[in-house]
């Protein structure tokens, strides 16, 4: 149980590390970092459920409470770190957003006939509206210019959705290799078990076959004095009468 409780430490403190990393550019901040994070938080829910499964089985009851406290303690850990680390991703993704709108808005040409508002062109005379203009039509956007920010939008929000979808998959291969990671250390400490155990029964089966021989040997001690001790009484009797 103290092995769960020291990796449930270590794994507390990496979360917190790349928390701290995290919030210090979360707009700039990697698909890979929020991946290692969703893994270690991953991680540190299954190794506190473990700690929290074998506190149960505690015989000693100031152990047992100690243990319910600590896992109490990690267990709102993780409520944090799971909170702070859902409002990074959403200050990351409304940054991204403003950037994505910014950068569809910077596509628009800056000489183009249509104004940002087409309405701009009411608060004019009107005589001027039907004075002939070189540019064209001023009260709506050209073919050209609808298609290209209707391809520029399209362009940003494929790319925006494959960004995502990298995203998930990153966020399950980390979950996978903690896995792998977690499931190679339980089976390197169940063989170190097996081992211990199999080092014990050869140890107990030593001092068995030497307990079962000594018992032997006191017994035929035994016996070998009750015949002498008969054996003395008998020559009292007959040579002292």
């Amino acid at each position: 149980m103290n092995s769960l409780f020291n990796s449930a430490l270590k794994q507390s403190s990496a979360v917190r590390r790349d928390l701290d990393q995290f919030s210090q550019s979360p707009a700039t901040s990697s698909p890979a970092l929020q991946g290692q994070i969703a893994a270690s938080l991953s991680s540190l829910s299954r190794t506190i459920d473990d700690y929290s499964a074998l506190s149960k089985k505690e015989l000693i009851p100031d152990k047992q409470a100690k243990a319910f406290e600590r896992v109490k303690t990690f267990r709102t850990e993780l409520a944090d770190y799971r909170a702070q680390f859902d409002r990074l991703r959403k200050e990351r993704e409304e940054a991204q957003s403003v950037t994505n709108r910014n950068e569809l808005l910077g596509r628009r040409p800056h000489h183009a006939a249509t104004p940002e508002n087409p309405y701009a062109q009411s608060s004019l005379p009107s005589s001027s509206a039907f004075a002939p203009s070189s540019s064209g039509l001023s009260f709506g956007a050209g073919p050209h210019t609808q298609s290209r920010e209707a391809h520029a939008l399209r362009e940003q929000s494929f790319f925006a959705q494959t960004n995502t979808q990298l995203d998930d998959f990153l966020d399950r291969g980390r979950a996978v290799l903690a896995d792998l990671g977690q499931q190679r250390e339980v089976l390197k400490g169940t063989q170190r078990r097996l081992y211990s155990v199999a080092n014990t029964l050869g140890v107990s089966g030593d001092t068995i076959r030497m307990v079962e021989r000594r018992a032997r040997q006191d017994k035929w001690i035994f016996w070998g004095g009750v015949v002498i001790f008969i054996l003395f009484c008998w020559a009292v009797l007959h040579f002292l009468r």
